[in-house]
């Protein structure tokens, strides 16, 4: 294991003191330590190309490197700048990307993540990215002779992390305090307020195991469930697709952090005028499955920005009093419309995961 501190002091060292990148589970301890930053040295992205950009941006008006941290899966959203503008044959920017391993092939994962992680190591040699992967303080040492070789040649390089290898000395457990609505409740009364033969898209994450959970542990039939166990982001897209072609109601549960990693989706769902499709999002404000760093949607007014991409209806739920009454509203209203649920973050325990997705999807098929 490596703990976070050393880390970050040999990126210290090697005098890097910018940091962006999206948030990931198996980075969580670092990210964690990043928000202690000022907010000058450390922007949170809302997707991974973006990230690349903005680390792109840093070089330009410091002609130094930023280190820009994301999961691998996110690799794929982030090639395109890596190559049109960072690559040696392009612009020629250093940049470290720091990648959190999932589904590295010495550790157990989700299939989603096997498969990605199957091929991380051959995508950076394709991209002809210098990489090594870090499991000890001892592997530290690599990291300099990089960063000096990077800056140099002007190259970009990459440091894998598996799982389970950053820790960080501040482990201490604080008592967790809900106040306002959780998104169980949440999905609980959704589940027993919609149409039987209503369709189901939900997005990445608790919000995806919840409703699994919560299906199975009260019997609910109403509605069938395909659950993004991967593709953050494009739980509204998957729906739209499916909307366009379906007289059933579509539903997209949505995450506020999902929203925003490609928020130009929701204007090509208000330009479809789709009546039968029903997206809403689940705001906390925060990445939660990943650590719950910020997402900072508090600040945005989505009333007036969904109307203004042509959604015909919004509904907001602050609390519980309005719960049913306010939802079923929205059930009924001429889509495309938009819900945004005010929640607290919290869990339910011992969260289980979509197993066998062939199935999962094929029984999503059945009318």
């Amino acid at each position: 294991m490596i703990f976070v501190n050393n880390f970050l002091k040999s990126l210290k060292k090697n005098k890097i003191k910018f940091f962006t990148g999206v948030p990931d589970s198996i980075l969580k301890n670092f990210s964690s330590h990043l928000q202690n930053l000022p907010k000058k040295n450390h922007l949170i992205a809302t997707n991974e190309g973006s990230a690349v950009s903005i680390g792109i941006g840093y070089y330009l008006a410091t002609k130094k490197m930023a280190c820009v941290y994301m999961q691998n899966s996110g690799l794929s959203n982030a090639i395109n700048p890596l190559i049109s503008i960072a690559d040696k044959k392009v612009y020629s920017i250093p940049l470290m990307l720091v990648i959190g391993w999932r589904g590295s092939p010495k550790i157990e994962d989700e299939p989603q993540h096997m498969v990605k992680g199957k091929i991380t190591k051959r995508l950076l040699k394709l991209l002809k990215i210098k990489f090594c992967v870090l499991r000890k303080d001892r592997d530290l040492s690599k990291v300099n002779t990089m960063v000096k070789d990077a800056i140099k040649k002007k190259s970009i390089i990459a440091l894998l992390i598996e799982k389970n290898t950053l820790k960080s000395y501040s482990l201490k457990k604080k008592n967790k305090k809900y106040l306002g609505l959780l998104r169980s409740e949440f999905i609980s009364t959704f589940l027993q307020n919609i149409p039987v033969k209503s369709k189901i898209i939900s997005t990445t994450g608790y919000t995806s195991r919840e409703l699994m959970q919560i299906r199975n542990d009260m019997g609910i039939k109403n509605g069938r469930d395909f659950y993004m166990v991967g593709g953050m982001g494009h739980s509204s897209s998957v729906t739209l697709g499916l909307a366009n072609y379906s007289k059933k109601k579509i539903f997209c549960l949505d995450g506020d952090g999902s929203i925003l990693m490609h928020l130009g989706s929701l204007k090509t769902i208000g330009h479809s005028k789709n009546k039968n499709l029903k997206h809403i999002m689940l705001n906390n404000n925060s990445h939660e499955s990943v650590g719950g760093q910020p997402t900072y949607s508090e600040t945005i007014d989505f009333k007036n920005l969904v109307m203004s991409l042509g959604y015909k209806k919004y509904f907001v739920i602050k609390n519980k009093d309005h719960l049913k009454s306010v939802l079923k509203k929205f059930v009924k209203s001429p889509g495309p419309s938009f819900l945004e649920v005010k929640i607290t973050n919290g869990s339910l325990k011992y969260l289980q995961r979509p197993k066998n997705l062939i199935k999962i999807k094929d029984q999503f098929l059945k009318n």
